[in-house]
């Protein structure tokens, strides 16, 4: 009985701690589209025409705009040899810009 207390006690402990970590980098993420925002505003304002998607192959887009979100993942990760979840969070970066549903 003392060990299963024990057992939920530190359950408990590492679920607040992950809770807390967890609002801390949703805060710091929050910032950081914050200051993305203000940044594109000083650019715009400066006269500086920046292309978020320059980067991304033409065959990328193409299958985006087409609805094939997995054929995307699969090219740029050919084009550029990014890992999946890099590949993944690209595309759906992509698609935020591109202003496509999921």
């Amino acid at each position: 009985m003392t060990i299963e207390i024990v057992i939920t006690a530190v359950v408990g402990i590492v679920a607040v701690a992950l809770f807390a970590k967890l609002s801390s980098v949703e805060q710091r993420l929050n910032r950081l589209a914050r200051v993305d925002v203000k940044l594109d505003a000083l650019l715009e304002h400066a006269g500086v025409k920046v292309d978020p998607l320059a980067d991304v192959p033409a065959d990328v887009r193409q299958a985006l705009e087409a609805g094939h979100t997995i054929l995307a993942i699969k090219r740029l990760r050919l084009a550029t040899g990014v890992d999946l979840k890099t590949a993944k969070e690209r595309v759906d970066e992509v698609r935020r810009h591109l202003r496509l549903s999921p």
